[in-house]
């Protein structure tokens, strides 16, 4: 379990070999954090390990709007298909203060006409913070979901100096190309 001014927040995970490898990020908000972690894994502990340790400390930092970084080594993205790995893979390497589209990411899937898909594989992203996914938009730069709700991916999008719009749209000079 983690805290954030958001909520608390969870990180399941499970030992593989001699590392940790992380299975399931939760999200505070809309049911989420530690009770979802715990019905949706009914025989989880809490424990940790100095490798979680340091996760969590860079997801609470991450929280409070510092500039971090996570690598994939070490989490489960072999769950996912592998459209959505594409998609997430594509997603973890957008820059901070950047924002991308679900258009985009699918056409970097081999897939451009996938849009949709490509926004239901980030809606059901097992990783969300450690794959950023708050930083997908809609086409016309509209915030569309969040596993966290909308206030809470603006927040994370301004932390990180994305600018909007008066209507809420993101500020176009911040999609990538």
């Amino acid at each position: 379990m983690l805290g954030s001014s958001f909520g608390p927040a969870a990180v399941v995970w499970t030992e593989a070999g001699s590392r940790a490898r992380v299975l399931r990020v939760f999200l505070p908000g809309r049911g989420g954090g530690c009770s979802s972690a715990m019905r949706a894994f009914p025989g989880a502990v809490e424990r940790t390990c100095p490798e979680m340790k340091r996760l969590t400390r860079v997801i609470e930092r991450l929280l409070t709007g510092a500039d971090v970084s996570f690598d994939l080594e070490s989490v489960a993205l072999d769950c996912c298909s592998v459209f959505q790995q594409q998609v997430l893979r594509a997603e973890h390497a957008v820059p901070r203060g950047r924002v991308t589209t679900h258009g985009r990411l699918a056409a970097q899937a081999d897939r451009p006409c996938a849009a949709r898909a490509a926004g239901d594989a980030l809606a059901t992203n097992l990783l969300p913070l450690i794959v950023p996914c708050h930083r997908a938009v809609g086409s016309g730069g509209g915030l569309g979901g969040y596993q966290g709700g909308t206030s809470m991916k603006r927040a994370l999008l301004e932390m990180e100096g994305v600018g909007f719009r008066p209507e809420g749209r993101v500020l176009p000079a911040l999609l990538l190309p």
